[in-house]
């Protein structure tokens, strides 16, 4: 009997046997499917996931860096402004008694005047020193930003007007391109500064026979900005390479003349109206300084 049962053939052994299973093992065949079709579908999602996590990650990380760098910054403005305040005391007190001897001594002068010219001169040297002085004390004061309702073409044309007279003396085209009207909310005074501040700088970039235009409107989608963009270029000749990153630097300067706190102090001001400021190059030539507020 042993014998018989151990030479059946496999397909004669219900258990193993498809038709024998009838409809419960096509109906285990198809939980079976669904269940792997459910697996891809969730395999898919996790995957697209991790995917959307991992440039999440990657953005947060890109953005930490920037603000750990941008907070480095400004504590090492900070130190570099306490110590400049104190200089900037420190010389403007000697400057005024200098100032003073000199006018002095221009009255004793007054019958001679070649000798009364050199006074001139050193009073001169001394009203350009304190006016050195007075932008570093300028630069190192803490900025006690007032914002209030305004209209930004009417700022950016004030901005203009001030500068008007540069333009005109180096053959400079200054252009207003936006709106009409443009509702804000900014310090007037402080805001109108760094414009200022831009536009001389761009004059100084062009030389002669250029043209400056003032860009600006509302900010656009997916914008970090919430009340405006804003831009300044020139037809000057670009910033090189190699300054770029010190742009906004105080006393960093690439001009024969001058502190190296205008664009400084610009880039106290838009920080100190939670704004932000970059510098480049246009691919056609000449800097642009974009600003989001």
């Amino acid at each position: 009997m042993t014998n018989e049962l151990s030479i059946l053939e496999p397909q004669e052994r219900p258990e193993t046997n498809p038709t024998a299973a009838g409809p419960d093992y096509a109906r285990r065949l198809d939980e079976l499917g669904r269940l792997v079709e459910s697996y891809n579908v969730i395999t898919g999602r996790l995957q697209k996931s991790h995917e959307q996590l991992t440039a999440t990650v990657v953005r947060l990380r890109a953005e930490l860096s920037e603000k750990n760098r941008l907070l480095e910054r400004s504590h090492r403005l900070a130190a570099l402004g306490e110590m400049a305040a104190g200089m900037a005391h420190e010389i403007r007190n000697p400057l005024g008694g200098i100032q003073l001897y000199a006018s002095l001594l221009a009255k004793d002068l007054a019958d001679r005047p070649d000798s009364l010219e050199r006074v001139r001169k050193i009073s001169g040297g001394v009203k350009r020193l304190e006016s050195i002085v007075g932008q570093v004390l300028q630069f190192t004061r803490e900025l006690h930003v007032t914002p209030r309702p305004v209209d930004l073409p009417d700022l950016l044309a004030q901005a203009v007007d001030d500068a008007a007279a540069v333009m005109a003396e180096r053959h400079v085209r200054c252009t207003l391109d936006g709106p009409a009207s443009l509702p804000c909310r900014a310090d007037p005074q402080l805001f109108t500064q760094a414009v200022l501040n831009l536009l001389l700088n761009a004059v100084d970039a062009i030389d002669r026979d250029g043209t400056v235009t003032v860009a600006y409107g509302p900010p656009p989608a997916q914008s970090d900005a919430r009340q405006f963009v804003l831009s300044v270029s020139d037809s000057g000749p670009g910033i090189p390479a190699d300054v770029m990153d010190r742009i906004f630097n105080p006393f960093f300067t690439t001009k024969e003349t001058g502190t190296g706190l205008g664009l400084a102090i610009v880039h106290r001001v838009i920080e100190a109206h939670d704004g932000t400021i970059v510098a480049r190059n246009d691919p056609g030539g000449g800097a642009r300084f974009e600003i989001l507020i």
